[in-house]
């Protein structure tokens, strides 16, 4: 099944913004170059604080976006792309919706383009989707067994 041209060229639009906004607020994490809002909720800018305060969550989370969105913007391994930021996106929505309802919009279109994208390249995610999958080993030792015994496994 082909997609049709309309869809393809959205589905790269969505990877080309999405990208964009991870690239740039990734990058925003460690150089600081866009303002911070200035009337931040008590609860946000503590959870913000505590992330900062870890020493590691915070580099770790922006090295994440900036990554995620060098592969989008490249059209580089955008499924990985995609399940790297995912529990990214749901944190954004989740803060926005439990701490921050005021700023929550940008926050929405990411879940909209994450979700439109997931569904866009869904043909690779099928696998993740298995309950049960066969590791390497199981299949080197059906390998060993005799045909008429491997069959009926």
């Amino acid at each position: 099944m082909s997609k049709s041209p309309a869809l393809r060229h959205a589905a790269t639009g969505a990877r080309i913004v999405l990208g964009l906004v991870f690239f740039v607020f990734g990058l925003n994490g460690f150089l600081h170059f866009l303002p911070t809002p200035a009337n931040v909720p008590d609860g946000a800018a503590a959870f913000g604080g505590a992330l900062m305060k870890t020493g590691y969550m915070f580099p770790l989370l922006k090295s994440f976006e900036v990554l995620s969105g060098a592969l989008l913007l490249s059209n580089r391994f955008v499924p990985l792309a995609l399940a790297l930021l995912a529990p990214i996106v749901v944190n954004i929505v989740a803060f926005h919706a439990f701490l921050a309802p005021a700023g929550g919009g940008p926050a929405y279109l990411t879940l909209v383009l994450e979700l439109f994208l997931a569904w866009s390249y869904r043909d690779a995610f099928r696998s993740m989707l298995v309950a049960r999958v066969k590791t390497h080993e199981d299949a080197r030792e059906l390998d060993r067994l005799p045909r008429g015994v491997a069959a009926q496994s």
